[in-house]
């Protein structure tokens, strides 16, 4: 055991500059992601055909490719089209990409759980549409959708472990290096599945907890 305790201690300072960078890329990735998803979620709930079908395309090709074919073709497709991106660069949009049209969803289902009469009070007060959307609408919908959104963040972190594919330096290619030079695997994936674990299971906590605060105001 003092053994393996001397391996991680021996590891970890390696192991933590790709941590950060993964949280990085996560936390990048997040907020494009977010904020191309509110746009896209406002869209694909528009009135207007011209609005509600190119954005619902982007959706489902968003929703339909995986992760990993979305990382492989920001990396090594764009440059065929004199489009070069840093692995940085290309892991943060391909997996903001991905949020965007899953959290499209989240952020539709919010806004759809917003009683009908919201919408009523805030003509009769004489707010237009737009100023109803932004001081009314979603404030109820992403307090609606905030559990599903945190939920849907800490699995964009561990989705970020695919980056070792397009070379970014990231926690699993440090570790995979590691154990390419030590022949120590096992112990040096356990040190990094602990490290996402740390981060993951409070996170997941505090999910749950989140959720059972709110459910009684999404009742009432």
């Amino acid at each position: 055991m003092i053994e393996l305790l001397n391996l991680w201690a021996a590891w970890f300072p390696e192991l933590w500059k790709g941590f950060v960078l993964s949280m990085q890329v996560t936390a990048v990735s997040l907020v494009l992601g977010i904020v191309l998803g509110l746009v896209l979620a406002l869209g694909v709930s528009a009135s207007s055909k011209t609005l509600r079908y190119p954005a619902l395309i982007i959706v489902e090709l968003g929703r339909g490719a995986p992760a990993l074919i979305l990382l492989q073709y920001f990396y090594f497709g764009l440059p065929s089209v004199n489009l070069t991106l840093t692995s940085f660069w290309a892991a943060a949009l391909a997996l903001a990409y991905c949020t965007a049209a899953y959290t499209s969803e989240i952020i539709r289902g919010g806004i759809e759980a917003v009683a009908q009469g919201q919408n009523e009070a805030a003509e009769v007060i004489g707010l237009g549409r737009l100023d109803a959307l932004r001081f009314i609408i979603l404030p109820q919908a992403l307090r609606v959708a905030l559990p599903s959104l945190l939920g849907f963040s800490i699995m964009m972190f561990q989705a970020s472990s695919l980056c070792f594919t397009i070379a970014l330096p990231e926690i699993v290619s440090r570790a995979s290096a590691i154990g390419s030079s030590t022949f120590e695997y096992m112990p040096v994936l356990a040190l990094a599945g602990l490290m996402y674990f740390a981060v993951c299971a409070p996170a997941t906590l505090g999910v749950a907890a989140l959720e059972r605060r709110l459910a009684p105001s999404r009742q009432a």
